[in-house]
């Protein structure tokens, strides 16, 4: 089969590698229809190669049709439309009955003291095989795949697998109260799809934040009030408190994480980790890494005193210096994590199959063929032609 596979820094590579077979009895075989690219994909292609291998299957966002199933699997047969949410699952552990999905006791990495396998997502999270590829092999096939229904377009599922549920725990952990306020740091994917969510859920300002014009924008035609990080610069605190009766808002998310714009001493030091021999630069990111926190300094910055900040955007960081005495006067509430994707599966599937109230199926900017995906990283990356979510049709 063709897969997108890793080979270094900013070199990502479509080959053909073998096809996944069978492995478990639970396990199925999924031919993938679609596929996205998430801004969590960037941190493997910029940052965190120390826990890579070349040859690694990227990706996380895919869904498919089930070509084969294991023989224990009773609840999907050859045919089902699912999706695959990016976090693997068992579905019966402590953590799993908790709702706590990214937290699955079956499938940590113990090596590397981490939380629940992901799908193409590096050493510290399994080395498993991602779906940004022609096949998929799911394990647990009873319980982590999402079937979905026929007919609508792959368009208005395929976000069930990060984005939407992402977004929806970014705005659960926000904790906005009906009709209060909500500034969103960041309008790639999970910030422009937390807008929405917020908005639907019933806040009454919902205010987007960046510095790419085409974001702004296309937040703007959907009612959120923008500001644009670039025009308001330092005033960006006054603009928001102006908008929120001056105590600032009731929340922040924090949609950017590691690689947040305005600090050139993080960005050199994750940029050296990148030039050091693998088992070094690994053993400095998780002692010593430190992370760009220019987003979380913002969100500490603007949310009101009392608030909540819901921290969406991937850190990495081991070593991240916080401003504790701001955050303890301020009498902050901060959560934060990979989101538990089976847990939202049913507030979201049915905004998904009565009608289409957060426009996933316009909400990609481009549709390509796998085979471009070396072009779409590097596209993504630079924030070129408007681009905010790509779908590939593997």
């Amino acid at each position: 089969m063709r897969a997108l596979t890793w080979h270094g820094k900013r070199d990502v590579r479509v080959d053909t590698v073998p096809d996944p077979t069978i492995r478990d009895r639970d396990d199925v075989i999924v031919r993938v229809t679609t596929t996205g690219l998430c801004g969590s994909d960037l941190h493997l292609y910029e940052v965190l190669g120390a826990f890579l291998d070349p040859g690694d299957i990227l990706g996380h966002e895919p869904m498919g049709i089930v070509e084969e199933v294991g023989k224990d699997v009773t609840t999907l047969k050859p045919g089902d439309r699912v999706v695959i949410p990016f976090n693997i699952s068992c579905g019966s552990c402590f953590m799993c009955d908790q709702g706590l999905q990214s937290q699955c006791e079956t499938t940590q990495v113990h090596e590397h003291g981490t939380g629940a396998s992901l799908f193409g997502y590096t050493k510290l999270y399994g080395q498993v095989p991602g779906g940004q590829a022609q096949y998929l092999r799911v394990p647990f096939g009873n319980s982590l795949p999402i079937r979905v229904p026929g007919g609508p377009p792959d368009d208005r599922f395929v976000y069930l697998s990060d984005v939407m549920p992402t977004a929806w725990q970014a705005v659960e952990y926000a904790a906005v109260p009906q009709g209060g306020s909500v500034a969103v740091l960041g309008l790639g994917p999970i910030g422009d799809m937390s807008c929405r969510i917020a908005a639907h859920r019933g806040a009454g300002t919902v205010i987007g934040i960046d510095l790419v014009p085409e974001r702004l924008e296309r937040a703007r035609r959907r009612g959120i009030h923008t500001l644009d990080l670039q025009l308001y610069g330092e005033g960006l605190a006054d603009a928001v408190r102006a908008l929120t009766g001056g105590r600032g808002p009731d929340a922040v998310i924090d949609a950017v994480g590691m690689e947040a714009h305005g600090s050139r001493i993080a960005a050199a030091a994750q940029g050296i980790t990148t030039l050091l021999p693998n088992s070094l630069a690994a053993a400095m990111m998780k002692r010593a890494g430190i992370d760009r926190l220019s987003a979380l300094h913002t969100a500490i910055d603007l949310v009101r005193r009392g608030g909540t900040i819901s921290v969406s955007g991937v850190y990495g960081g081991a070593a991240d210096p916080l401003p504790m005495l701001t955050m303890f006067d301020k009498q902050l509430t901060l959560r934060m994590g990979q989101a538990n994707v089976r847990r939202w599966v049913d507030d979201l599937l049915p905004l998904l199959t009565d009608g289409d109230p957060l426009g996933a199926e316009d909400f990609a900017t481009h549709r390509m063929p796998l085979e471009q995906a070396p072009d779409a990283y590097e596209m993504f990356q630079k924030k070129q032609d408007g681009a905010v979510k790509v779908l590939f049709a593997p």
